[in-house]
């Protein structure tokens, strides 16, 4: 998969990319079509398709370098905070893990998630797909 990945190709240097950051583990690059000038994509070095996928002693890099560029790309544009979302299959339009953090003001046009939200029916429905997600979690070979 790597010879056929676009991020892998930005990661080797051999596709053009805005890089802002770049260390061991991870790159960090400006998406080419942006929610909104900044919106940055963090991917790490090794091909991983999904969070899954991701070693867990890469978890901690991977998701400290997210904090810090949530953090630069606030100061830089003058953003009062940020977006930070990430696709696991559905939606994701490459199949290397990457992190989506954009740039967000007050009154910028985006609402919530990018899809519409719900409601559970009552508290037990939410409390029975609580319970069902606990109890897998509860598993010894729980993720």
């Amino acid at each position: 998969m790597p010879g056929d990945c676009a991020f892998c190709e930005v990661v080797a240097g051999r596709a053009p990319a805005h890089l802002v950051y770049e260390d061991d583990d991870t790159v960090a690059f400006l998406d080419q079509r942006p929610v909104f000038p900044g919106h940055v994509l963090l991917v790490p070095r090794v091909h991983v398709r999904v969070l899954e996928d991701l070693p867990a002693d890469l978890v901690s890099p991977v998701f400290g370098v997210v904090q810090r560029i949530s953090t630069a790309v606030t100061a830089a544009l003058g953003a009062q905070g940020s977006f930070v979302a990430m696709n696991n299959v559905v939606s994701q339009s490459v199949p290397h893990l990457h992190v989506h953090i954009v740039p967000r003001t007050k009154g910028d046009g985006l609402r919530g998630f990018f899809w519409p939200r719900t409601k559970y029916a009552d508290e037990a429905e939410a409390a029975e797909v609580a319970a069902r997600i606990a109890a897998v979690l509860d598993t010894p070979d729980a993720p």
